[in-house]
């Protein structure tokens, strides 16, 4: 079966009736969870960015607190599923400023746990790549967040 372009689809939505596209949308929203849960932000929490924010960050900082730490393994395992959640729900979003909160708080996790991620040259990586993806994203902000935000990156990589 050949995957339909964008354009394509957005044509073919335009026929559709109301209660057709709601069907579509419930069907969608079966057939897998990711494409409930984007639902679920567009319906209920997109109007509410902040509060969407906080909910995040406080799911971070609570899989952080159960993280196996009986060995770097299980710590460098639980760092990668927590990120790719992290990562999930930024492209829900699709707004710099969400990018930059969640990735400044899961940097700032990953810096307060212990054992130190540095012992680990995996997860030093880990950490350096999503500081890069943090000055990226504040590259693209209005120049009063990127100072606020520069301020804050300072403060996490102890520059301030």
């Amino acid at each position: 079966m050949k995957t339909a372009s964008i354009k394509q689809l957005k044509d073919e939505l335009n026929f559709k009736t109301q209660s057709e596209l709601k069907e579509l949308c419930l069907h969608l929203a079966r057939f897998k969870k990711e494409n409930k849960e984007l639902l679920t932000y567009l319906l209920f929490e997109a109007h509410d960015e902040e509060a969407y924010i906080m909910g995040i960050k406080q799911q971070i900082t609570l899989e952080f607190s159960e993280i196996n730490t009986k060995s770097f393994f299980y710590i460098r395992k639980s760092v990668r599923k927590i990120l790719s959640q992290t990562k999930k729900y930024i492209r829900y979003s699709k707004k710099k400023e969400t990018e930059t909160e969640l990735l400044l708080h899961f940097c700032k996790s990953l810096q307060e746990f212990h054992p130190n991620f540095k012992r680990s040259q995996r997860l030093q990586n880990v950490f350096d790549a999503q500081i890069r993806m943090i000055k990226k994203a504040i590259d693209k902000l209005h120049v009063d967040l990127q100072y606020d935000y520069k301020i804050e990156l300072d403060e996490l990589l102890g520059n301030g």
